[in-house]
């Protein structure tokens, strides 16, 4: 039942705790087992219970606290009241208290951490069992004692608090000592103090000692005792005993005194004489540390120094001093002295430095992360003086400059022991200052003032709060082509104001898909390297970005840019555009004519890509011009004579070494519109007769044509230009067939002379004309008369129609048949010699009209004068030939000339250079020719050459005229454009021409 109380007195006790101006009060009784619950400070301060951190500061290794809950515990190591340095020496009624700090911190707004203090008190249980000073104990009592004469027992000492402390004494003494002692157990300073009692009379000469038991008892539940033997030796009688002049005596003793500095002096008389009346000193129950610090003098009774006084050790003494005098039966008396030991300044104030919250102290270093707030405290600073008074008042600073101050802890500090926060006054950065040394003075007002330092290093830890940097912030390099794979390019490096892993960083590429594949980086060193050999032709500059990430949490980047500049070697042959040139050109081209132009690249760069042309073999027919690729001919072109040129071009770099390649180029001359067409059939002297009943749609006569040219200036277009009033013909504008188009009546019959056109579709077109004389009749029975008829016709101008008119009879037709025939006869006879002289003129100037190498006028590409005709064809002099008129306008009025346009097939008009109709195998010299070159154009001027002449070709170039090369191979390849000019060689012109 008893064990039972006692445990609810624990709880009870436990669990009840004061709170007072910031300080915390709890109670526990001693000697509890590892793990009880002392209280908690999250319920009992008002606190949150998560969120925060709570950290014993003080108070190890008796407690520890949960760090969530603030729950403070007894530990392994048990609280031992009696043990504790606070409680040893504590006067009587005096509580003992076990002190703790804990900080809390405030993880959600990392705020700098508060300070609780407390207090436990440690309440005593009944764990000390009373001691006497000796097992045996001896008290003298003189034989002539009076009964009720009261003699002191030493005292038995109990290590536990009052209540658990020496309770009472109990004596048991044998058969023959009962009736003569006693116990009596007087109250003096709230202490015990245990005396024997005489109670019959004494006779040492019949007994001179008896053994006695003494037995302390404490006041616990349950009780703890022990014994001694208590010896009482019967003495000779005295018959006065020693008297104090004080009953008490007080005194004050400066600590630090020497030894052998005298205190005070204590002093009694006896009334006796010779050995009764000498008084011997001695310290009576004194406990340690009395008889250690102290002497007295035992003749004198003066109180001396012994040992080295320390008020901060022992502040107070107190003991019985005895004076016993020397006779046979010696008596004594005691008196109470109380000794205080005052303070000198003879402590330096105390200054210790020790972690807080989340801050750690390792051998004298606290690190503190550079991104605390300011006001972060570092440690807590507790400065004490083991003096009192004034000797104890502290003032602390913060010594130099740094940025940290003192802010007190708490508000219950006493006078002698103060508490600070050390705490930041600005943000710290790790990058500028990395460790400080704080040093911190007290000093305290003693006169003279004492002082003491202590020091801390302040280690500032990294946080990751920079970001890598690249410098520069772009890299540029250059780099040639055709490089191994893995050659390195470059080195990329960043810096990092961070240390440890915030400064350790991890290089990448940000590769697009334009170079994936192409580049890689070393990630821990920054090198970058070609992963495959680079082309410039392909592409001669890569910028990317590259980054570099710290290793820190969070993680920060810094980036830059990579410009790799791909250096050119000559690793490509120049190269045509096409695998091979054919160019189409007129016929009568001056020298030094445009003829074509080529198109060489070089992929490569710089001197690599400058190309040099030139023609192979050399036959001096022509040349080409480097800057523009225009080929240019040394002579003139006749294309009777050779109708196309082939030989090669050479393109030579300037690399080293050069490199080169070959195109085949082949020339054509083309045929121009230069002829007119010729009738072969029927000659404007020939007639058909067609029978009058001749039904529609049947064959007439075939007009039958040819044309020295080629292509599209050889084909011809048949058209009936006059001489069909009544439209009873019409021609097939093909195959020139000439049909009948509706049935003729009586008023038809006659002769029709119908004026045929053959035109041919060069640009611009040439034409000819021809008579076809159709007669209508029955029958012819008078050939003279229709070949009169004829006659006439040919004299008849073109614009009068002859078609079947009745004017014409036969009537009138005879009177006139023999003036006709002769003077048909004598007009063919003309005619045939007329023509000769012409053709022959023709001839004659159709091969010396234009001469290979002659230059007809100064300036090559300027309009030249149309040369004059030839005899007989020319106009008024220095003036160009007039075009041909319209039918009733252009035709000549007399018979003489239309009948020369049959026999000659030679037109008057002038020669009109129209574009040629073209073979889809050439190519597009008009566009190949575009470029960027400011070389100016050249600009072919049309001509109006003389019939007789062959006519230059008409070419406009493009407005510049400009080549580069590329190719690594004699066969180009590029466009298959064509050019307007070109134009197959023709069929050959006709052998035979119409006389």
């Amino acid at each position: 039942m008893g064990l039972t109380l006692q445990v609810v007195l624990f709880w009870l006790l436990a669990l009840h705790s004061d709170t007072v101006t910031g300080s915390t009060l709890y109670r526990v009784q001693e000697e509890q087992p590892p793990n009880t619950l002392i209280g908690s400070l999250a319920a009992d301060r008002g606190l949150p219970d998560s969120g925060h951190l709570y950290k014993l500061e003080v108070g190890a290794p008796y407690l520890r606290v949960d760090g969530k809950t603030g729950d403070i515990f007894t530990t392994e190591i048990p609280i031992d009241r009696e043990t504790l340095k606070d409680c040893r020496s504590l006067s009587k009624g005096k509580l003992c208290y076990l002190e703790f700090e804990v900080s809390v911190t405030d993880l959600i707004q990392n705020q700098s951490p508060r300070l609780i203090e407390g207090r436990i008190e440690v309440q005593d249980i009944n764990d000390n069992t009373p001691q006497f000073p000796s097992s045996v104990l001896t008290i003298s009592v003189p034989e002539n004692t009076i009964m009720g004469a009261l003699f002191s027992i030493p005292l038995a000492t109990d290590r536990d608090s009052e209540r658990n402390g020496v309770a009472e004494y109990v004596l048991t003494a044998g058969p023959d000592a009962a009736t003569l002692f006693g116990l009596q157990v007087a109250e003096d300073r709230g202490g015990k103090l245990p005396q024997l009692i005489v109670l019959g009379n004494l006779d040492r000469e019949f007994k001179d000692s008896y053994d006695l038991t003494i037995k302390a008892v404490d006041g616990g539940n349950p009780q703890r005792y022990s014994s001694a033997l208590l010896r009482v030796v019967v003495t000779d009688a005295n018959d006065n005993a020693p008297k104090f002049e004080k009953s008490t005596y007080e005194s004050e003793v400066s600590e630090n005194s020497p030894t052998g500095h005298s205190i005070l002096q204590v002093k009694a008389n006896d009334s006796d004489m010779g050995p009764n009346g000498e008084i011997e000193y001695t310290l009576h129950q004194a406990v340690d540390p009395v008889p250690r610090l102290l002497r007295i003098d035992h003749s004198t009774g003066v109180i001396s120094v012994k040992g080295s006084l320390d008020r901060e050790e022992i502040s107070s003494l107190s003991f019985y001093v005895m004076a016993k005098d020397k006779g046979p039966q010696p008596k004594s008396s005691k008196t109470f002295v109380t000794i205080e030991v005052t303070d000198q300044n003879d402590n330096a104030p105390a200054v210790e430095i020790r972690g807080i919250g989340l801050v750690t102290h390792s051998k004298g270093v606290a690190n503190i992360s550079e991104d605390m707030p300011v006001a972060t405290a570092v440690a807590l600073v507790q400065v004490s003086d083991k003096d009192e008074g004034e000797n104890a008042v502290v003032t602390c600073v913060v010594a130099g400059d740094v940025p940290f101050q003192l802010r007190p802890a708490s508000d219950s500090s006493s006078d002698n022991k103060r508490k600070y926060f050390l705490q930041t006054t600005t943000p710290l950065d790790f990058e500028r200052i990395r460790e400080y040394r704080v040093e911190i003075v007290a000093v305290d007002s003693g006169n003279p003032a004492l002082s003491s330092t202590n020091s801390l290093k302040v280690q500032v830890t990294d946080v990751n709060d920079n970001s890598p940097i690249f410098s520069p912030a772009v890299f540029e390099v250059d780099f040639a082509e055709e490089n191994q794979p893995g050659e390195k390019v470059l080195d990329v490096t960043a810096s990092d104001a961070d240390s440890g892993t915030n400064a350790e960083l991890f290089y990448n590429i940000l590769a697009d898909s334009s170079i994936k594949g192409l580049f890689e980086i070393d990630p821990n060193t920054g090198e970058v390297r070609a992963r495959s050999p680079l082309d410039r032709e392909h592409k001669e500059r890569y910028e990317f970005r590259v980054t570099a990430a710290d290793k820190g949490s969070p993680v920060h980047k810094g980036t830059a840019s990579v410009v790799i500049n791909v250096l050119d070697r000559n690793d490509n042959d120049p190269k045509f555009m096409l695998s091979g040139y054919s160019f189409s050109v007129l016929e009568n081209m001056p020298p030094l004519s445009p003829v074509g132009m080529v198109t060489v690249l070089d992929v490569d760069k710089g001197e690599n890509a400058r190309v040099h042309l030139s023609v192979e073999p050399d036959g001096g027919k022509f040349v080409v011009q480097n800057g523009t690729g225009t080929i240019l001919s040394s002579i003139s072109f006749d294309r009777e004579k050779d109708s196309s040129y082939t030989f090669r071009l050479k393109a030579v770099d300037e690399g080293e070494p050069p490199r080169s390649s070959y195109v085949g180029v082949t020339i054509n001359v083309l045929d121009e519109n230069d002829n007119d067409p010729v009738v072969t059939k029927p000659s404007n002297f020939s007639y058909k007769r067609l029978s009058p009943v001749s039904s529609p749609d049947s064959h007439v006569e075939i007009v039958e044509a040819e044309d020295l040219d080629s292509g599209p200036n050889a084909e011809l277009v048949f058209s009936i230009a006059g001489g069909n009033p009544h439209q009873l013909f019409r021609i097939s504008p093909t195959s020139g067939e000439i049909t009948l188009a509706k049935e003729m009546t009586r008023k038809h019959g006659g002769l029709h002379r119908l004026v045929v056109r053959v035109t041919d579709r060069g640009k611009p077109p040439r034409h000819t004309t021809a008579l076809v004389h159709i007669y209508v009749n029955e029958t012819i029975s008078n050939v003279s008369l229709v070949e009169a008829l004829i006659g006439h016709s040919l004299y008849t101008p073109l614009d009068r129609d002859i078609a079947g008119d009745p004017d014409n009879g036969f009537a009138a037709q005879r009177s006139n048949i023999l003036f006709g025939s002769l003077a048909g006869v004598a007009g063919v006879v003309l005619l045939i010699l007329v023509v000769v002289f012409i053709r022959h003129r023709i001839q004659k100037e159709t091969k010396s009209g234009y001469q290979a190498g002659k230059k007809e006028t100064k300036d090559l590409y300027a309009s030249k004068q149309a040369p004059k005709n030839a005899k007989g064809k020319r106009g008024r002099k220095g003036k160009p030939q007039k075009s041909p008129k319209p039918l009733g306008e252009e035709e000549e009025v007399s018979l003489q000339k239309s009948l020369k346009f049959n026999l000659d097939g030679i037109n008057d008009s002038p020669r009109i250079h129209l574009p040629l109709t073209y073979s889809p195998g050439s190519p597009d010299i008009g566009r190949h020719y575009r470029s960027n070159s400011p070389l100016p154009s050249i600009q072919l001027q049309a001509q109006s050459p003389s019939a007789s002449q062959k006519h230059q070709a008409v070419q406009d170039l493009p407005a510049a005229n400009t080549f580069v090369g590329t190719g690594t191979d004699d066969n180009s390849t590029g466009s298959d454009q064509y050019s307007d000019y070109s134009y197959k060689t023709s069929q050959p012109k006709y052998n035979n021409k119409q006389g």
